[in-house]
């Protein structure tokens, strides 16, 4: 495949720890939903260790407390204060913009609420280079990124184009497989090439960051 021709391929980021640091306002998002409900707060590498989760299953996995209540206590504080700590990771800026103007397809998956990822790239200034933004609604909720839907919506938007999934965590390895798709995994999160490879089924490439993607290496996944 040409490069003129890679529009027809999506390539579909991650968010937190792919694209952007928010771990600063996410700890203290979450710390400040358990404290408000008089729980324990935890260390900060405990709640970085589980950022790319969905909140309700982070919450529910330190505390058998509502998570609904500490979902709505973190977007409380996220919403006014957190949101405002997320930085763009080093060299992706420069790198969304290539890619944008080779021309790829961008898009975004997160468990964040689709509301608020859209702010942050708003906040970030990099909203422009993205097609979609796709993240948790009243209708995806429960499965977040996870939700069958996911894939009849891409198939139904993007008919004949490759779709690659970009990011760091296992579910979004998960993902990749669930749509059949390549996957590219980056280390800017919290886990290692070896745990993203290990449940990857099909073609599958690791690099350090977003900012080291190339088109030989996105085009070898086709």
């Amino acid at each position: 495949m040409k490069v003129k021709k890679s529009k027809n391929i999506v390539l579909s980021f991650d968010l937190d720890n792919t694209l952007i640091n928010n771990r600063d306002g996410i700890v203290a998002s979450f710390n400040y939903a358990l404290n408000k409900h008089n729980l324990p707060i935890l260390e900060k590498t405990e709640i970085e260790h589980m950022i790319g989760t969905p909140l309700n299953e982070m919450f529910d996995s330190v505390s058998n407390y509502d998570s609904s209540k500490l979902v709505i206590a973190f977007r409380e504080y996220y919403g006014t204060k957190g949101i405002y700590q997320a930085s763009v990771l080093p060299g992706i800026k420069s790198k969304l913009k290539e890619l944008y103007e080779l021309p790829f397809t961008l898009g975004i998956i997160t468990s964040k609420k689709q509301e608020m990822a859209k702010r942050i790239l708003e906040i970030l200034k990099i909203q422009k280079y993205f097609d979609y933004i796709i993240g948790e609604t009243e209708n995806t909720k429960e499965l977040g990124k996870l939700d069958p839907k996911l894939k009849l919506m891409l198939e139904k938007n993007y008919p004949e184009y490759y779709i690659i999934i970009i990011g760091d965590h296992p579910k979004d390895v998960i993902l990749s497989n669930n749509l059949n798709c390549p996957f590219i995994g980056v280390l800017t999160g919290n886990h290692s090439a070896e745990q993203l490879k290990a449940i990857k089924k099909g073609k599958v490439q690791i690099i350090n960051s977003v900012s080291d993607l190339t088109i030989d290496l996105i085009l070898s996944l086709i």
